[in-house]
């Protein structure tokens, strides 16, 4: 206690803060320099000061007096008190000395010496060393807190359990209930240690997949970049050309309508001096002189002027100069617009395409994925239903189509006769009029093997329309827009490539359907993002 009472003698009584450049009033009070400056500064305005302390008055500001010797103690408290960390003994007053224990009832903290001669009685008791007391003992009776109410999840002392509002009920040792507890908080850490490091994993699946999107991405990008690149390349190449063009043909043409104009400016001079001719001769007096001039028809021979065949022959030259040959250019523009086409799908999202195995036929076998499609000789027994295809290998998607526009990607095996589109769900399940592409009610791309090769198709309505047969890539892509009334049938090379588009009006939902005689089509794209879900369903209980 002497400890604490000589810490409070160092204290300024205005910040109560260990004194900081101690100063000294008459009146025999200290206060830090700054502390008592700020609060005479205050009494300027009345003319009149006091003593913060003793309110003792004066008349004149007064002089501060340094105190040398409580600047000095206030110093060594200062850092006596830093070289030593934790609670210090409350009797070791000459010098601060780390404490061991804290004693309850007496409300103070011993070292290793103080402790030796400390009361061992059984109402004094030890704790480790604390500077909150009053917090260990109960707010009611005064006592140190020993039980735990398990009920009222508090701690009390040994009045509450008697005669306090515990009373009855169940009560334990501290000691026991905090082992309890700390069972408790293990277990509930291991459960959140698996959960962090399961929590850990899919962030890192999901950071994996992120760098990977990143890179397919980055890879788009530079497609695009380059197939822009080469568009404006060839825009730049296709107006250097037609203009080239256009100069050669307006040099080409200029040449005869240059000596075309200079032949007619020869016959217009020609004609105006044999008018002047005429004009004087009709003007003459003399009969005889009039007489001898040869006729007027000889004047106008079509030999020498401008006739009929002259003037066709103008004609014509004037018609092959406007004949401008723009061919080429459409071709150009035509390749330019198939890019464009092919870019312009770029932005979309797939569509999750799942096979309908109701309707499939019994001679196509459907993967667990439901993505796949193989066409067998094998019978997979399958029930015969008014839904199921029963006479080509054909099968129907779960999801329809009534608006949006969306996209799929098929993988087909090199091998067999296939066919990939969309078709109505009104569609035949039997019949010649079944397959896809065969009739009003579908659309399809096929690919068909003949002895010696294979060529490609776009089907409706069962007119075939045949497509280049460079096609080497056994990737293919099918595009709906719902609304434009559009089906596009593309192929997924380097760049990609448009291969035909049917425009119609839709008139019924639209499923994905395909056909497969022997090999397979395999569904590329529309995968689900597991991990990701996961976390979504999970990070609530975290």
């Amino acid at each position: 206690m002497a400890s604490a009472d000589l810490r409070d003698e160092l204290l300024c009584s205005i910040c109560l803060s260990v004194f900081k450049d101690p100063v000294m009033l008459r009146c025999g009070h200290n206060f830090c320099r700054v502390c008592i400056d700020r609060a005479l500064d205050t009494q300027d305005q009345s003319g009149l000061y006091s003593c913060p302390q003793c309110r003792q008055e004066y008349q004149e500001r007064p002089t501060l007096m340094r105190n040398i010797n409580l600047h000095n103690i206030a110093e060594r408290f200062l850092v006596s008190r830093d070289t030593i960390t934790g609670i210090c003994c409350t009797y070791c007053v000459d010098s601060p000395v780390p404490a061991v224990k804290s004693c309850l009832h007496c409300e103070a903290s011993l070292c290793d010496k103080h402790l030796r001669t400390h009361n061992n009685s059984p109402e004094h008791v030890l704790c480790e060393p604390t500077t909150s007391m009053e917090n260990r003992k109960c707010s009611v009776h005064k006592k140190v807190l020993e039980y735990y109410c398990a009920e009222d999840a508090a701690c009390i002392c040994v009045s509450c359990t008697l005669v306090g509002e515990h009373r009855g009920h169940q009560v334990e040792m501290m000691d026991e209930a905090s082992e309890k507890k700390k069972k408790k908080l293990r277990n509930d850490l291991q459960k959140l240690i698996t959960k962090r490091e399961e929590t850990a994993e899919i962030l890192q699946d999901l950071e994996e997949h992120r760098r990977k999107d990143q890179e397919r991405a980055d890879g788009v990008i530079k497609r695009v970049t380059a197939l822009c690149t080469d568009m404006r390349r060839r825009l730049d190449d296709l107006e250097k050309k037609v203009v080239t063009e256009i100069s050669r043909q307006e040099k080409s043409g200029s040449l005869p309508l240059s000596a075309l104009i200079h032949q007619l400016e020869i016959e217009k001079d020609e004609l105006s001096r044999k008018m002047r001719h005429i004009e004087e001769l009709c003007n003459m007096t003399d009969p005889l002189t009039v007489l001898q001039e040869p006729d007027t028809g000889d004047l106008c021979d079509p030999e020498e002027g401008g006739g009929d065949e002259d003037t066709g022959g103008h004609d014509k030259q004037l018609r092959d100069v406007d004949n401008l040959d723009v061919t080429e250019i459409s071709d150009t523009f035509r390749t330019l617009c198939d890019l464009i086409s092919g870019i312009r799908i770029y932005g979309e999202g797939p569509a999750d395409i799942l096979l309908d195995i109701n309707t499939a036929a019994d001679n196509l076998r459907i993967s667990d994925d439901l993505k796949t499609a193989t066409g067998t000789q094998e019978k997979q027994k399958r029930p015969e239903t008014a839904e199921r295809f029963q006479n080509y290998y054909q099968a129907m998607s779960r999801r329809r189509f009534t608006s949006g526009r969306h996209y799929w990607d098929v993988e087909i095996s090199r091998s067999g006769n296939w066919m990939v589109g969309m078709c109505y769900p009104s569609i035949d399940r039997r019949g010649d009029q079944s397959p896809i592409g065969h009739n009003k009610k579908s659309w399809s791309l096929c690919r068909k093997w003949t002895w010696s090769n294979s060529h490609f198709l776009v089907i409706h309505d069962s007119k075939e329309i045949r497509l280049p047969d460079n096609i080497s890539s056994d990737r293919f892509r099918i595009c709906l827009d719902y609304k434009a009334g559009q089906l596009s049938f593309y192929e997924l090379c380097d760049p990609i490539r448009h291969l035909h588009t049917f425009t119609t009006t839709f008139t019924e939902p639209l499923h994905a359907a395909l056909y497969v005689y022997n090999g397979s089509i395999k569904i590329l794209r529309g995968k689900a993002r597991r991990n990701h879900q996961y976390l979504k369903n999970t990070s609530g209980n975290l």
